[in-house]
């Protein structure tokens, strides 16, 4: 698994024009599912996003976690995380896991981040989304477990 985690004011993500979910303040996660990803990997990335210590505490540390500091997440499903372009200028995508299973391990690394007491929102599954937010920083991680 793949995941860009960015640290936001706000963001909000709409489909044809509706507005679908939007965040004041947290994370905006784009997670991209591989070939041969489990729920395994799901467990860590759920476990390290919601302890990644990317706020900042009192005295201007990013020492706090999103779960310390009561914000939510935005958790945005891209399998384009996957494009290799290696070879040409056109991404090869052959190392993004099937849209079924992607699904279902995206909606599965959504409910374990929930457990952690963590709202999240979520955008739709392989539709067009539009997503507009205010970076905070900038913060930007890559993570892959």
């Amino acid at each position: 698994m793949k995941a860009v985690i960015q640290r936001v004011k706000n963001t909000a993500l709409t489909v044809d024009g509706q507005l679908i979910s939007s965040i004041e303040g947290g994370l905006c996660v784009f997670l991209g599912v591989g070939v041969g990803d489990s729920t395994a990997n799901a467990d860590k990335l759920a476990y390290k996003i919601a302890r990644l210590r990317i706020f900042e505490d009192d005295n201007g540390k990013m020492n706090l976690s999103v779960k310390d500091v009561g914000k939510e997440v935005l958790m945005v499903s891209q399998f384009t995380l996957y494009g290799d372009c290696t070879h040409g200028n056109r991404p090869s995508f052959t190392g993004a896991e099937l849209p079924e299973r992607a699904n279902e391990l995206y909606e599965y690394c959504v409910k374990k981040l929930s457990e952690e007491g963590i709202t999240v929102k979520k955008g739709v599954f392989g539709a067009d989304m539009k997503i507009n937010q205010l970076n905070d920083g900038p913060v930007t991680i890559i993570m892959e477990i």
